[in-house]
């Protein structure tokens, strides 16, 4: 399954010193040429490392075997509709506190520019992550909590015109640091008090962790989640059907081992598929080398290698309004193309939105839903002319805008 690669053309631009834009609110954003966000290969921040009790210091009648949790029983296949009360519908797994799903998924906006921000904060921890273009050959994530919370996430970066609609997919409450005028408008008017912006002063749910540089700002999901509720938002379940879940990779798939997404020769990111724990480990680039070398992306939290059950790419519509302002077509979507990479195979498919406020539906080449592997799943969200090739089992993706 050979795909014509369309060649990219777009090159990270470098420059020996790169001023970065913090986007702290309109008065920081009046300039329109701004607004972008300029990718700068910087030296790659330290791990940082999270104290953790010792066995010495536990109380004598308590041991470290028993603190370990009790592992939740396994799900068949679940979904599209009809998920049972103990079952994540965005990740078909049990949730150890069914109160978990009473309420609204939190997204947050987390910066992979400057690379000086890396490793990330929480991305470990999140249902679902996805991941898009901001211009200048650089992009940025957003990741969905909902079975799970995480006290650090970031460093969290400003909004932009397509997190709105991300957002209202999933009935969520959205956080991020600023935005240039026009984006904050829009956010504001599609989710109202749903939007939480770290520049209005919310900590804890938002807070600068004491350096007051671009990348030392991060929230806590369940703290964000408590604010909107304090601020009036109808923080409560709602019926987030759609995806469905199988442990049985379905017929029809190719090997699909690598998943290389390239949004310039500088900026890349790999999917590795990795046989003993049955899920995709992310590699990026060693921004403090002078080749690209690729290095394990690791959550600062848990010092751990990101390791996803899922990544699918979607082509979408994409509108470049400036070089760092873009607009995505994420609502309204029938039968855009997606390619989904689970089990070590890959499944050439569709993608769906069939209203504003359900989730993204993956179809397999029939049209019928694609299962997903129970987990967690990162979305890339690409042009619809980016280029698609696979050699040996691993696909490389180069993103365009037309």
């Amino acid at each position: 399954m050979k795909i014509k690669l369309n060649t990219q053309k777009t090159i990270l631009a470098l420059a020996s010193l790169v001023f970065i834009l913090t986007a702290c609110g309109p008065k920081a954003t009046q300039d329109l040429s701004m607004a972008g966000t300029y990718a700068a290969q910087t030296l790659q921040a330290q791990p940082s490392v999270t104290a953790t009790d010792s066995p010495k210091d536990l109380p004598a009648a308590t041991s470290t075997e028993e603190l370990e949790p009790t592992p939740l029983p396994d799900v068949g296949p679940v979904g599209p509709v009809d998920f049972p009360e103990d079952v994540n519908p965005l990740t078909g797994l049990r949730v150890a506190d069914t109160e978990m799903l009473e309420r609204r998924p939190v997204l947050v906006k987390v910066a992979n520019y400057p690379a000086s921000g890396r490793p990330h904060a929480g991305l470990s921890s999140a249902d679902m992550v996805f991941e898009y273009y901001i211009g200048y050959g650089s992009n940025r994530f957003m990741a969905l909590y909902y079975g799970q919370d995480a006290e650090k996430i970031g460093p969290i970066r400003s909004g932009r015109l397509v997190d709105p609609k991300i957002a209202s997919l999933y009935e969520g409450v959205l956080a991020f640091h600023g935005a240039y005028v026009t984006i904050l408008d829009r956010i504001y008017e599609v989710l109202g008090d749903r939007a939480l912006n770290g520049t209005a002063g919310i900590c804890p749910a938002i807070c600068d962790d004491g350096r007051n540089i671009v990348t030392s700002v991060f929230g806590d999901s369940a703290a964000l989640s408590a604010l909107a509720e304090e601020r009036g938002v109808d923080n409560q379940k709602y019926l987030l059907e759609g995806m469905a879940f199988d442990p049985t990779p379905p017929d029809g798939g190719e090997t699909g081992e690598q998943a290389n997404i390239l949004y310039s020769s500088l900026n890349r990111g790999e999917w590795r598929y990795d046989d003993e724990s049955g899920s995709y480990l992310r590699w990026i680039e060693d921004a403090a080398s002078q080749t690209l070398e690729m290095i394990p992306l690791v959550d600062s939290t848990t010092e751990q290698q990101l390791a996803f059950s899922n990544v699918v790419v979607l082509f979408a519509e994409i509108t470049e309004f400036t070089p760092a302002m873009h607009d995505m077509d994420v609502w309204n979507v029938v039968g855009q193309r997606a390619v989904v990479f689970r089990d070590g195979q890959v499944y050439d498919g569709t993608w769906t939105t069939p209203v504003t406020d359900q989730p993204i539906q993956f179809l397999d080449s029939d049209g019928e839903i694609l299962p997903l592997k129970p987990g967690n799943t990162w979305v890339v969200i690409f042009g619809q002319t980016s280029g698609a090739t696979e050699e040996d089992g691993a696909w490389t993706f180069n993103f365009s805008i037309p």
